[in-house]
Order: structure tokens, then C-alpha cells, then sequence
């Protein structure tokens, strides 16, 4: 056999070489690219900007006898349905909710409460905030819960005595007062539209079914005649 000449030598290796760069080629095409960015690189978080909020009370009833309700009506702004409001009692624990509300599209809320018992506490409405609306409080006011009781008053020729509870009676003191209540016991006293509050300072009254004694500036400051009904919250 003759050998290969040395034309075909060259011919023959241009071939393999062209076959090398072919598939040297196709490998490197198929090679993923490299990433852009780190694998464990942070992604920024979009921050969400909440509105302000404010709470408006356009209507309560907060003196009611025990047993009946009492009633705080208002406005959450901005309006959306769905938003949670409570009402809120104060105690010497901090605060606890008494009712609970869900907002109207324009924000208008209700809350109501019947209490079976005599109370009386600062009262206040909450939106805890949610997903687009930051938080809000407002004090309402004084929640007093009555019930009626026999009352009397003194002051007149016993000016100048001492009182149960430490002091002296005068013209201008006032308070009540009762049988058994610990002194400086807090009490409401209300006669008609006029609301007194004021403290247990004296012992008394012990004729008849009379349970408080008011004394003559408490008398003249609630209105109150000489023996009667008054309500009372403690």
C-alpha cells in the first residue's frame, strides 16, 4: 500500500482540527451563563406607608340606671368598613374592653354596654390600627351606672362638730355621709340633669330608711329638696 501522500496528511488534520473547534464550540454554547447577581444578595423590601387616624365621638349616654345601656356613637377617619373599634373601661389594672365594633364604609361606628350593676370608671374608644391605618384613642368621659337610694341631709346647728371620717362639718364641705362605706369611698350622686361627685366623710344617717346623708353644700349643689330619692353610683 502506498502511504498517504503528503497533500492528504494535511488535508486530514485540517479536518480534525475543524472537528475540535466544532465540538469545543457546541460545549461552550450550552454552558449556562453566569449569574448577574449574588445567589444570597437581599431583595429590597417595599415599605408600607399607613395613614393617620382619628377617632370623633358624635354621641353618648353614659349615665344610665343599672340594667339599661349606655351608648357611644362616633367616626373613624379614613372611612373603610371592617375596621375593629372597642370601648374601653379604665381600672387600677390598665384598661379592659367592654364592647366591640366593626366600622360602616364611612367609618361610623356603635358601641353599647348594659351593666346590671352600679360603676363608674373613665371610658375611652381604641383603633388598635391595621395594614394601612396607624392606631388611635379618644377618652369619652365618665361612665356612671346608677341606682336609686333614700337620702337626707344635715349641716345647720352642727357646724363646727367633727366628722366620722376626720375633719370638722362646715357650710362649704362636701360629701356624705353613710353607715358602712369605707371613708373617702368615691360616690356619684346625680338628681335630675346635676351630677355631684364627691366622698364618704361622715357616719350616718341612722332615722329610718334614709342609706346617705348629704351634707348642705353637697344638698345645694345636686338640687336636692330635704328627704327623697337620689341616684347614686359607687
Amino acid at each position: 500500500m502506498r502511504s498517504m501522500s503528503s497533500r492528504a496528511r494535511a488535508v486530514a488534520g485540517l479536518g480534525v482540527l475543524s472537528t475540535a473547534m466544532t465540538v469545543g464550540g457546541t460545549a461552550a454554547a450550552q454552558q449556562p451563563a453566569p449569574p448577574t447577581t449574588a445567589p444570597n444578595a437581599p431583595v429590597a423590601a417595599t415599605a408600607t406607608v399607613k395613614a393617620s387616624s382619628s377617632l370623633r365621638v358624635t354621641r353618648t349616654r353614659l349615665n344610665v340606671r343599672a340594667g339599661r345601656t349606655a351608648l357611644v356613637q362616633g367616626t373613624l377617619r379614613p372611612g373603610r368598613a371592617g375596621r375593629a373599634i372597642t370601648l374601653e373601661r379604665r381600672s387600677g389594672k390598665g384598661w379592659a374592653t367592654i364592647d366591640k365594633a366593626r366600622t360602616t364604609r364611612t367609618g361610623r361606628f356603635t358601641l353599647k354596654v348594659k351593666r346590671r350593676s352600679v360603676d363608674t370608671a373613665t371610658v375611652r374608644v381604641r383603633f388598635a390600627g391595621d395594614g394601612t391605618a396607624k392606631p388611635s384613642q379618644r377618652r369619652v368621659g365618665r361612665l356612671n351606672v346608677y341606682r336609686p337610694a333614700l337620702a337626707s341631709w344635715y349641716g345647720p346647728g352642727l357646724f363646727g362638730n367633727k366628722l366620722g371620717c376626720g375633719g370638722t362639718l362646715n357650710a362649704g364641705t362636701v360629701g356624705v355621709a353613710h353607715k358602712s362605706l369605707p371613708c373617702g369611698t368615691r360616690v356619684v350622686l346625680r338628681k335630675g340633669s346635676r351630677i355631684v361627685r364627691t366622698r364618704v366623710i361622715d357616719r350616718g344617717p341612722y332615722v329610718g330608711a334614709r342609706e346617705f346623708d348629704l351634707t348642705q353644700a353637697t344638698k345645694q349643689r345636686l338640687g336636692f329638696g330635704s328627704t327623697g330619692t337620689v341616684l347614686v353610683a359607687h
